[in-house]
């Protein structure tokens, strides 16, 4: 049976669900429940705490987990990232107050307060750039009032926070995330389970992507319509019972629907529509 950590709490854990039930996985109902066994799909779920979670797969105790590049980046653990889910996207920046700073370089001497100190560390030696790091939980904006550091490196999403703070960005972003697919490096990549819970995912991430598109269109315009909907391989082409029309059905990007029925529409083609889709296989 398959051993899988979710995130069980924080921004990562309601999309994981989304994304593990969208794929066909049974996922708990009750937020307190840390074990779920789906024997129908031979895998067993674990939630836990996402920062926790590298650290369990790299032991080789979990086979794969789902968490955020920037905590298996600052795990520093025997994980490996195998699959990028697209969501809890963030960008990992240094700030302080204006004037303290103009480019890492001026970090030289001074002390950083973050809750990724791995990453930090590692990108602060990278620069060449000898300061302190100290650990902090949470709400690092408040350590620079408290005066326990000069800068702050932490995940900024809008910059809401560090402008509430008095605070501005430094220098280039030190690494952006988003929610991955990790497994315990060397581990075997050719394993049949591992291998299908990923196509699932990709299945789902690619439904996401793409809407199917059916439209029908004069036999003369066809070719014009399908340079506007190639598909992933090919349309599919099939004769209407009213002669000289055919029925063409492809899938397009969802962020290009609209653009592309307007382009249809112009070359006469009618019975646009679009159909969502929630799983596929390619």
């Amino acid at each position: 049976m398959l051993r899988i950590a979710v995130p069980n709490k924080g921004s990562l854990s309601g999309p994981a669900a989304q994304i593990l039930h969208e794929a066909g996985y049974q996922q708990r109902k009750d937020a307190k429940q840390l074990v779920l066994a789906d024997p129908g799909n031979d895998v067993e779920f674990f939630y836990l705490r996402p920062r926790d979670i590298a650290i369990y797969v790299s032991s080789g105790r979990l086979d794969l987990g789902i968490t955020g590049r920037d905590l298996l980046l600052d795990s520093g653990t025997n994980a490996e990232e195998i699959l990028p889910l697209g969501f809890a996207r963030s960008t990992f920046r240094y700030a302080a107050r204006p004037g303290t700073a103009r480019e890492i370089a001026d970090f030289d001497g001074l002390t950083i307060a973050t809750s990724y100190e791995g990453i930090v560390a590692k990108h602060l030696a990278d620069q060449g750039v000898a300061a302190s790091v100290v650990h902090l939980d949470g709400a690092v904006e408040t350590a620079i009032d408290l005066g326990v550091a000069q800068v702050i490196a932490d995940v900024v999403e809008t910059g809401a926070s560090l402008r509430n703070a008095g605070l501005a960005v430094v220098g280039e972003p030190i690494t952006t995330s988003e929610a991955i697919v990790v497994r315990r490096a060397g581990a075997d990549a050719a394993d049949p389970s591992v291998r299908q819970f990923v196509r699932r995912l990709q299945g789902v991430l690619i439904a996401r992507a793409y809407v199917m598109m059916d439209y029908h269109c004069r036999a003369g315009q066809l070719e014009r319509a399908i340079a506007l909907t190639p598909g992933l391989e090919s349309p599919t082409v099939s004769p209407l019972h009213t002669e000289g029309w055919v029925a063409v059905r492809a899938m397009v990007p969802g962020k290009e629907a609209q653009r592309i029925m307007d382009g249809l529409y112009e070359l006469g083609a009618r019975a646009i529509l679009t159909t969502a889709m929630h799983a596929c296989r390619l």
